[in-house]
């Protein structure tokens, strides 16, 4: 139903001659993780750009890859419904069971449906529709014109991707860039909602629909303390303490990490007990796994790095890899997630985890 101890473990054994000694890494859920996972965040709402995935996600998993992080508003909800059909392919082909693989998703922006609205009234029509005129959230709870966190959303969003994956359980579910809020409200508000959101959370791990919940963010971890997106992660831990005590299911974060934005290893922006620590030593000291998104930051990291690069990494063939092995080296670092929409980009960027 989820991914398991055993199972992560046995992929694990099957794949270790053919990667680094250290490639697979302690997850989440006492699992046995792939320190390279494959993300479907860009791309087109098409047909042509689901094919890519098929093949991409088909050989990320057969390569032993067995993290895919994905969220219901990455193309029109396609990224999806697209790693739901490969997985199942997969396991009715005995390549993989369920157990063996962290499946992620995310939630908190309003999807969008199979494609993009002709116009922004039919948009503002489907959110009334679907969210406004069903109870499920309220106007002044949307930020941004498209994010919210309230949790009869959350609830209906976790049901909508467990629909679209074909999954009893997702692994990981992420609250999807909280900070968009924070940004709009005020601190005691934002407190209220992410309160209220981690209860929801909390209310669909006790009913097995997730196994383990976490923050996805794009600014929140990785600016300053004093400024407005700020999120701290001893006081995320304290929430979900208040919400659901020691027994909590907030066990994961996800933030940017890469050569070009490297705060988590160089920015002391968390205070844990007192002490100004970077986010990846305060994840370690709270008990969080950390993954680490845009390893390539879109592509933009994969070709002409500084010669010094190159130079610390020399038994590497390619930008790409190494630009990954310097996320996938990060003390701390569970996963570095890469967006992989061919499977020549897996094959390619496996390489940055040659065997010994």
């Amino acid at each position: 139903m989820r991914a398991t101890a055993a199972a992560t473990a046995r992929f694990a054994a099957r794949f270790a001659d053919s990667r680094a000694p250290d490639f697979y890494r302690s997850g989440p859920l006492e699992t046995r993780l792939s320190s390279i996972g494959i993300g479907t965040y860009l791309g087109e709402c098409d047909d042509a750009d689901d094919v890519r995935y098929e093949r991409a996600i088909h050989a990320a998993v057969t390569s032993g890859i067995n993290v895919i992080d994905t969220a219901i508003n990455y193309r029109c909800q396609r990224s999806e419904r697209t790693a739901g059909r490969t997985i199942a392919t997969l396991q009715r082909d005995g390549v993989v069971t369920r157990e063996e693989l962290l499946i992620c998703t995310k939630g908190g922006y309003i999807p969008l449906d199979g494609g993009v609205p002709a116009s922004r009234e039919e948009y503002q029509a489907m959110v009334a529709r679907e969210y406004l005129d069903r109870g499920l959230m309220t106007a002044d709870e949307i930020v941004a014109g498209g994010h919210c966190l309230a949790p009869k959303f959350l609830a209906d969003q976790v049901a909508r991707s467990r629909i679209n994956l074909g999954l009893a359980t997702i692994d990981i579910y992420y609250l999807h860039n909280p900070e968009q809020q924070r940004s709009v409200i005020n601190a005691a508000t934002f407190r209220e909602r992410l309160t209220r959101a981690f209860e929801a959370l909390e209310a669909r791990a006790a009913a097995g629909d997730i196994a383990a919940f976490g923050c996805a963010t794009w600014n929140g971890l990785r600016v300053a303390r004093e400024s407005r997106e700020h999120l701290s992660l001893e006081d995320l831990v304290n929430i979900a303490h208040t919400v659901a005590g020691r027994d909590h299911h907030f066990r994961a974060i996800q933030l940017p990490i890469s050569l070009a934005m490297s705060e988590a290893v160089r920015l002391p922006n968390q205070r844990v007990r007192g002490h100004d620590v970077t986010v990846l030593q305060a994840a370690s000291e709270l008990g969080l796994s950390v993954f680490a998104s845009a390893s390539l930051m879109q592509s933009k990291l994969a070709q002409d790095l500084p010669p010094t690069v190159r130079e610390a990494l020399p038994h590497l063939a390619t930008d790409a890899q190494r630009a990954i092995a310097f996320v996938r080296g990060m003390p701390g670092v569970t996963t570095a997630l890469v967006g992989m929409r061919e499977a020549t980009h897996v094959t390619e960027n496996l390489g940055a985890a040659p065997p010994a």
